[in-house]
């Protein structure tokens, strides 16, 4: 069953994005605050971001491993990213930091953090573009068209509503960098293994601009 999952989750994250929709549309919207309404959807931003990354259009595995960190080995299935540490990632830490803001909504500077985490990830997705050479990869879609107009509404939420502070913001900016090390770069620094028994599947590292990232792998 994990190891399904560990293949599976950011599908399983599609299916909670579904559940949680119906939730606001039926009762959330009177159950929850305002703010709670929108950290919610910033999480559920956040699960669109990852089902595009890892399965439609799919491919970051690869562009990942082989484009932005440069591993052009044999092992790039695996390290420095695998499967197992991805999931850990994106499932196991990165819920449990969504839903804290979600449950504290009083905390504002923490939902800064929250909203923007996932949109100062346009600069290794920027970066990535860069090195593909295209101007699109996947995570990029749902940066600009959820994730950035969810923290554009949350931050005029707590400004018209007088709810946030000038140190609200230097936290929350401060922290918004700082979640990218806790929640991507050091899982990476400490998970990352040459000889992992969980490389990604054939069949799911694979996606956007595929041949592209073959010819950078293998340049003629």
């Amino acid at each position: 069953m994990m190891n399904w999952y560990r293949h599976n989750w950011y599908n399983v994250g599609m299916v909670l994005f579904i559940l949680l929709a119906y939730y606001l549309a039926l009762w959330g919207h009177n159950q929850l605050s305002e703010i709670q309404v929108i950290l919610t959807l910033s999480w559920m931003a956040m699960l669109v971001h990852q089902f595009e990354e890892y399965a439609y259009p799919g491919g970051f595995p690869s562009i990942f491993n082989i484009v932005l960190l440069g591993n052009h080995g044999n092992d790039f299935n695996r390290y420095p990213t695998n499967a197992n540490l991805v999931m850990i990632n994106n499932v196991f830490l990165c819920y449990t930091f969504y839903i804290i803001a979600i449950i504290f909504p009083d905390c504002i500077w923490y939902g800064l953090i929250q909203v923007l985490q996932a949109c100062l990830q346009v600069t290794n997705h920027g970066v990535t573009s860069y090195k593909l050479r295209r101007w699109y990869n996947p995570g990029f879609g749902s940066i600009f068209l959820l994730n950035i107009p969810v923290m554009i509404y949350y931050i005029w939420y707590i400004e018209s509503h007088n709810l946030v502070t000038s140190t609200d913001y230097v936290i929350g900016i401060i922290g918004g960098f700082a979640s990218l090390c806790v929640l991507w770069v050091i899982p990476i620094m400490l998970l990352k293994d040459r000889n992992s028994p969980y490389p990604y599947r054939e069949d799911r590292i694979w996606g956007y601009a595929a041949d592209r990232v073959k010819e950078i792998k293998n340049p003629q």
